[in-house]
């Protein structure tokens, strides 16, 4: 099974701009060099259920004009389980969502309907969607870098 996000395009919210956005999948490998032993990161092309998958987006602005607080937003794979505060991003608030992306919040602040229907804290299980506020403007033809982690289940 591939991680999905290898390459995927995802689209900015950030009005009036033209933001691109890729997403690249990868794992964690031991490799020895010189009897040391590093650690390498390479794409995740096959996974089974418990390997631990980094996604890191790469946000350009490939607009004529400066992007003010750029937000982006990513789908978490269906076969994936958001690992708890592993979303970062330098200068970026993260927000989750638990209802298919159509709100988000901090964690504290979710709740989802447990097994009784009654409601209970939201776990990083139940995120669908994490969104990366960027606090800087993005300037022409500049990169940020966002990332969480995930488990296949």
């Amino acid at each position: 099974m591939a991680a999905g996000g290898q390459s995927r395009a995802v689209a900015g919210e950030a009005q009036g701009d033209t933001l691109v956005v890729k997403a690249s999948a990868e794992i964690e490998t031991r490799v020895s060099m010189n009897d040391r032993d590093t650690t390498k990161l390479v794409p995740a092309d096959r996974v089974v259920p418990g390997d631990e998958v980094i996604y890191t987006l790469e946000i350009r602005n490939t607009g004529a004009a400066p992007v003010l607080a750029p937000s982006v937003r990513f789908a978490i794979p269906h076969h994936m389980r958001c690992i708890a505060d592993s979303a970062a991003g330098p200068g970026a608030e993260v927000s989750f969502s638990v209802d298919g992306g159509r709100t988000f919040n901090l964690p504290q602040n979710l709740q989802v309907a447990g097994k009784s229907g009654r409601l209970r804290p939201a776990t990083a299980a139940d995120y669908t969607h994490i969104r990366w506020q960027l606090k800087q403007r993005l300037n022409v033809n500049s990169v940020a870098f966002v990332r969480f982690r995930a488990v296949v289940k």
